[in-house]
């Protein structure tokens, strides 16, 4: 297998593992993620029932929120597996831009969030958006 074929591999199961984790992602904020986290609390300087307080129906409406959110994310990851499998094997021109902009507006961007907010979760939701960043690289070293 040449060096190229074996990027093209690589790179297609980094993408395919990068969608699969936002399915899961996304299903975790439809279903398991509370409304407010503790750092959510420590970022707002304020504890739970002080926000409760001020803001009664914070946590109902943050539970809509995250719902839309998290089928979002869910879609974003099922539209990665679908690039990763059939767009990418047949190396369509627009490829590597779609790839970019989707890792930039949806892993990157939530990495870099995460750090602005000093998330308890900063350094883990680094990873996906490295791992996107070495299969972007890996596809357009193989074109």
């Amino acid at each position: 297998m040449s060096v190229v074929s074996r990027n093209r591999q690589v790179s297609t199961w980094m993408f395919i593992a990068c969608g699969v984790w936002l399915v899961g992602l996304g299903l975790y904020f439809v279903v398991l993620r509370p409304p407010l986290l503790p750092e959510d609390e420590r970022f707002l300087g304020a504890t739970l029932a002080q926000i409760r307080a001020v803001v009664p129906g914070l946590e109902d409406w943050l539970e809509k929120v995250f719902t839309v959110m998290g089928g979002f994310i869910a879609g974003a990851g099922v539209l990665t597996v679908f690039v990763a499998t059939k767009a990418m094997p047949l190396r369509l021109n627009g490829a590597p831009w779609a790839l970019a902009f989707s890792g930039a507006l949806t892993v990157a961007l939530m990495s870099a969030t995460n750090f602005a907010l000093d998330s308890d979760f900063k350094w883990s939701l680094l990873v996906p958006a490295l791992v996107w960043l070495a299969g972007l690289v890996l596809y357009v070293a193989g074109r």
